[in-house]
């Protein structure tokens, strides 16, 4: 019997996510929290998120709230412990909570290299190949692995996905890995796709380790769409992402059963919340104000902004994210420059970067997917 069925009345459980511009995403996450109340029907659950989607985190707070509870659990729907999950959603939690001094918030782990997401994903990657279970040693050596991570500027969020790569690699047995990013670091996945052709594999699985689909997803997609064009010798196969599948679920679970289970005055629990007070008292990082601690003045208001960036950048949503370093690396996201498979992510790049890449690399004509999804979205809102 889980620790979940068991917690009393006044508990409830919070999924934090971060949000997206696509709807399709804020969709998908929400599955999550029908996944929870599906196993767990007693419990009260709902998911809230730091910025573009709705309902924001304060106002999943407050519908718990309304049903009487006053203590929650929450946990970061986040595949690794970049920014978001370490500084963003505490700073967040933690100015509720001074809002609202008689409630208690425990604040949990990211999801991680679990047992259970490392065969969620695998899982995606053997749908792929249409098999249902692992191949003989051998099968496969004929094919390479690339897994898309996320991409930060947090250096151990991107080693975990590296890490990740390797162990998928060897538990279904590939001939050869390699972890591409669609994010602020290096190797990107335009670069790392040009770079992997070249290994001379005739069959090339593409799996993107992300939770959701969105902007991010068709980004990836495309790129494959267009090195495959460029390499008609070669088959590429796409993965699909995680989604909600019940490994995923179990996942939750177990992050959730981690707080309740450890963190008690006998047996305190560094976590990530307890992790970001100290680093508050050490004057290391802050609480700042967030989209998510406002609420939306409408039910399209989170959408109808024209967005031209990424968030892993200083902008005006209330946060800002320190400079990557690795900036202009010249394997990294300035790639995208002017190759005509994405334009949201050019907000990242300091002027002058765009202005080198783009005159050593004239533009391809062309409409790119995120123009292509954002039209399709204005034509529904009409």
């Amino acid at each position: 019997m889980s620790l979940i069925e068991n917690l009393p009345k006044h508990t409830g459980i919070l999924i934090c996510g971060h949000g997206s511009r696509a709807k399709i995403a804020e969709e998908e996450f929400s599955l999550l929290a029908k996944g929870l109340r599906s196993r767990f029907p007693s419990v009260k659950v709902e998911y809230g998120f730091l910025e573009y989607s709705a309902p924001n985190i304060h106002m999943a707070l407050d519908k718990l709230l309304e049903q009487g509870v006053t203590k929650i659990y929450a946990v970061p729907g986040m595949l690794f412990a970049a920014t978001h999950a370490k500084n963003d959603i505490p700073s967040v939690l933690t100015t509720y909570q001074q809002k609202h001094p008689n409630i208690e918030i425990e604040y949990g782990q990211e999801l991680g290299l679990q047992a259970n997401m490392i065969t969620a994903f695998q899982t995606r990657i053997l749908e792929s190949l249409s098999l249902n279970e692992t191949p003989n040693a051998g099968e496969l050596y004929d094919t390479m692995l690339v897994v898309v991570g996320r991409g930060t500027s947090v250096v151990e969020a991107n080693a975990e996905a590296a890490k990740l790569t390797r162990i998928v690699c060897e538990n279904i047995g590939f001939a050869w890995s390699e972890t591409v990013y669609s994010g602020v670091t290096f190797p990107s996945v335009g670069r790392g796709l040009e770079m992997a052709v070249k290994l001379g594999f005739k069959k090339i699985v593409v799996a993107p380790y992300f939770l959701f689909g969105g902007k991010l997803i068709d980004r990836i997609y495309a790129y494959v769409d267009k090195v495959s064009e460029q390499n008609p010798d070669i088959t590429f196969i796409k993965a699909d992402y995680l989604r909600d599948q019940s490994h995923v679920i179990n996942s939750f679970i177990s992050r959730i059963e981690e707080i309740i289970e450890s963190n008690t005055p006998e047996q305190p629990w560094l976590n990530l919340m307890q992790d970001f007070k100290n680093r508050l008292d050490r004057g290391e990082v802050n609480i700042h104000h967030h989209h998510a601690e406002f609420k939306q003045e409408s039910t399209h208001s989170h959408h109808q902004h024209d967005h031209n960036h990424e968030h892993n950048h200083s902008h005006s949503h209330g946060h800002s994210h320190a400079p990557y370093k690795h900036i202009a690396h010249p394997h990294g996201p300035r790639t995208m420059i002017n190759e005509n498979v994405c334009c949201c992510f050019t907000g990242q790049f300091p002027q002058q970067i765009i202005d080198e890449e783009k005159r050593i690399k004239p533009e391809i004509p062309g409409t790119p997917s995120c123009k292509k999804t954002n039209q399709a979205h204005k034509s529904l809102l009409k």
